[in-house]
């Protein structure tokens, strides 16, 4: 490759860079992590392996390793409130295929929510690939939950080995202690994928699966939880040699600079997460008040929209995909998702936002009334998205900067070179 090919991709990164620190970025499942946490990304670690378990590696060179690891097993511990935690796998989708290789054996049934409920499409996929049978878990659109009553009568006739608990699209916690009673009349074990809301479950503000009965959560960390790209499981303490094993089977080399950088979060995670996370679900909530005000079809009304940092409307037409490509012309940064109520996962007649990364900016409750209000001139109003273009661009020059860190004036969308 020659060095104007080098230039060219460069050139394409520092573009992407600035354009997304130019637009409200409202995908819930995406995040900004601190300078702390990048430099960690870049460091020489990225290049090397350290295959096996604390002290016990396969290769040699890794002293500095162990001892890094050592620091990010504490802090862990410490932030989730785990007995035992495993952060081998390098993402949400690699925990959950960890998980169905630790508990589950082929020919298996699992009971989790489809995607078209909300659950994650790695719920099937790590089925298909293990060889357990999915059986969808039932799902009220009354309550935006899983409907307990139907899902007591759907395990005593599957019994299934694993239920998994946990979703893409979640407003409110999710009924870990009436699954965990049910599950233990039919000696089924209990997980939940906490992928997206990983970080409210930290600071406090959303549910605590394991103390609720979950005997394992899966997640990500890099949603609501403000790490680099990965995958973490947490679990009792009685399955952490099950655990530890599959994920040394799936993955041969867990990226240590990663681990560096999920280091740092967790640190900064321990001084800011309660706040931070406090805030996430603010913000959500008004931003749904005010979306709803205005008009838009936001779901889960009844109960208040939204306990989580998601908050989904149905989107005009009942075509989200038209929606969230004419809010990405504003910069406004969205993602289209199938409803309950669709025929079909791939028909997506809502929209989903996530308040995490505005919140990580410093975004606030007077915010999330802008927001709403250029959501509405471009989804109800049909205005025009260049007009409202440079209006975004306006409110996201006032807040570039990462907070909830020890550093300040530390530049969210700034392109880092060595």
């Amino acid at each position: 490759m020659s060095m104007r090919d080098v230039k060219a991709i460069k050139n394409i990164v520092k573009e992407h860079t600035e354009w997304r620190g130019s637009c409200i970025n409202l995908i819930a499942s995406e995040n900004v992590a601190s300078r702390a946490v990048r430099e960690m990304l870049i460091s020489d670690l990225g290049n090397r392996y350290a295959i096996g378990f604390l002290h016990n590696r396969f290769y040699s060179g890794t002293k500095y390793v162990d001892e890094l690891e050592g620091y990010t097993t504490d802090l862990a511990r410490r932030v989730f409130r785990a007995e035992h935690v495993n952060y081998v796998p390098i993402s949400g989708t690699m925990a959950n295929l960890v998980l169905f290789n630790a508990l589950t054996d082929p020919g298996d049934v699992v009971t989790a929510l489809s995607v078209i409920d909300g659950g994650h499409a790695s719920f099937r996929e790590c089925s298909k690939i293990h060889g357990v049978s999915l059986v969808p878990l039932p799902f009220s659109m009354e309550t935006m939950n899983v409907d307990i009553g139907e899902a007591e009568r759907l395990i005593a006739r599957v019994k299934p080995k694993l239920v998994l608990l946990g979703a893409s699209e979640i407003l409110f916690p999710h009924p870990v202690r009436e699954i965990r009673r049910i599950a233990d009349e039919m000696g089924a074990a209990v997980a939940y994928d906490a992928a997206h809301v990983l970080g409210l479950i930290a600071g406090g503000t959303f549910q605590d699966p394991l103390k609720e009965g979950a005997d394992v959560i899966t997640g990500s960390t890099h949603k609501t939880f403000f790490g680099p790209q990965g995958g973490i499981i947490l679990c009792k303490g009685r399955y952490a040699k099950a655990i530890d094993n599959a994920a040394w089977q799936l993955v041969n080399n867990h990226h240590i600079h990663r681990v560096a950088g999920l280091a740092v979060a967790l640190a900064e995670f321990l001084a800011f997460g309660q706040e931070y996370a406090a805030q996430i679900v603010k913000n959500a909530q008004r931003l749904a008040e005010y979306l709803y005000s205005m008009g838009l079809d936001v779901l889960g009304s009844k109960m208040g929209f939204t306990r989580s940092h998601e908050v989904i409307f149905r989107a005009p037409n009942n075509n989200g995909d038209a929606s969230a490509k004419r809010l990405e012309d504003a910069n406004i940064i969205t993602t289209k998702t199938p409803l309950p109520t669709d025929k079909t996962e791939e028909e997506c007649s809502g929209v989903r936002l996530g308040t995490q990364e505005i919140t990580r900016l410093g975004m606030n409750e007077d915010e999330m009334t802008k927001i709403a209000e250029f959501i509405k001139r471009v989804v109800i109003d049909r205005e025009a998205p260049s007009n409202i273009r440079e209006d975004v661009k306006k409110l996201a020059a006032e807040f570039g900067e990462v907070k909830y860190a020890f550093e300040g004036g530390d530049e969210a969308y700034k392109y880092l070179s060595l």
